[in-house]
């Protein structure tokens, strides 16, 4: 793959481990993808459970024996099969990712979330930049971060964040608009490394197609138990609204089969139950309402299409980054929320009914196309 005057494609080395959602992986392979159609040669590692149809097309794809959260407040790692990870499994994990670094001999090497987050993986993240740091022809370091961050409440994380940063990273690539989130308002100790943080804008997907399919309103749950108290809520709340409005339920991949069925077979005519829509995003072009957490890639696709939404932020673990990115969007009138512990049949039903008395589509000027500018400023870098 050759750029511009026929000179070889600048090769990024991009790690990303998702333990969780998917969320992190979506927004690495969007971006990965960007880089790509600019013209660079990319190498995806990926290090978590598979998930078909990413990294996506374009690009190498490096996958490390995956692991995943031991339980959701991220405490332990465990293999597919449920098994704490040992020292073993850690060690050939780190042997598998420097050789894989040792192959692609990179001009860019992109580390998603670390030091700010996956401390858990440090066993080979570490070994990786010392490697990097003992080189002399070094390629450029750069993390790759939401704009919003979890809140850290063990002391002293954040000054071992800056000093990592300090002594291995180029650049701390922050996936937001500063109009609408910076990084010291979710990391205190920013000041200190504000010499090389870039805003990239928000990595949305580019503008959807044309709905093939309209429902009213499209609600849409994350994995696991809490989705399942959301659509269960939308569900209850969808029989009892006065209005006749056609719904689309989206239950996500990790609803256990059993909830799915139960809740198909509870749906009465108007409303539809699906567990995947690959045309989400112009599902939501179509609709007058989106009902749905409010992570960072679902924020970026409701954005995007210009529809309302009313927004139930995940909380459990302590999360906070939902919580802070609802209540901004509400604060600009690009939203309402309702909070997952007021969630009811009726609370949901309410809420509702009030976000589509108020909701015309209302303008905002954030920037969306991060993926595109993180090529930009990269190409401009190396």
């Amino acid at each position: 793959m050759t750029h511009g005057g026929g000179a070889a494609a600048p090769r990024v080395f991009f790690y990303v481990q998702h333990l969780l959602g998917i969320g992190h992986l979506a927004r690495a392979s969007r971006i990965a993808r960007a880089l790509a159609e600019d013209g660079f040669d990319v190498t995806v590692v990926t290090g978590g459970t598979p998930v078909a149809g990413f990294p996506g097309p374009l690009v190498h794809h490096v996958a490390l024996p995956p692991i995943t959260a031991g339980d959701a407040g991220f405490s332990g790692l465990a293999d597919m099969d449920g098994n704490p990870v040992d020292d073993a499994f850690k060690n050939n994990r780190r042997d598998r990712l420097l050789t894989a670094f040792r192959d692609c001999r990179p001009d860019v090497v992109i580390i998603e979330a670390f030091p700010f987050g996956r401390r858990q993986v440090r066993f080979e993240l570490l070994p990786l930049l010392d490697e990097i740091a003992a080189m002399d022809d070094k390629p450029l370091v750069v993390t790759s971060l939401r704009d919003i961050l979890q809140e850290r409440s063990k002391p002293g994380r954040d000054e071992e964040t800056v000093a990592l940063v300090k002594r291995y990273f180029d650049r701390v690539f922050v996936h937001g608009d500063p109009s609408f989130a910076r990084l010291e308002d979710t990391f205190p100790l920013a000041a200190e490394i504000a010499a090389k943080v870039v805003y990239t804008g928000l990595v949305a997907a580019p503008p959807p197609a044309d709905p093939k399919e309209r429902f009213d309103i499209i609600v849409s749950a994350g994995g696991g138990a809490v989705g399942n108290a959301l659509i269960r809520a939308a569900l209850e709340a969808a029989k009892s609204i006065a209005t006749p409005l056609s719904f689309a339920l989206i239950t996500g991949p990790n609803l256990p089969q059993s909830d799915f069925d139960a809740i198909s077979e509870d749906a009465p005519d108007h409303v539809s139950v699906y567990r995947f829509r690959p045309d989400f995003a112009s599902l939501l072009a179509g609709a007058k309402l989106s009902v749905s957490q409010a992570g960072y890639n679902t924020v970026c696709d409701i954005l995007r299409a210009g529809c309302h939404p009313l927004l139930i932020p995940f909380t459990a673990g302590g999360e906070t980054e939902q919580t802070v990115r609802a209540e901004r969007l509400e604060k600009l009138g690009l939203a309402h929320v309702l909070t997952e512990e007021n969630l009811s049949p009726e609370t949901m039903r309410l809420a509702i009914e009030q976000a589509l008395a108020s909701s015309g589509r209302p303008p905002h000027a954030l920037d969306l196309d991060g993926a595109c500018r993180t090529a930009e400023i990269l190409r401009g870098l190396v």
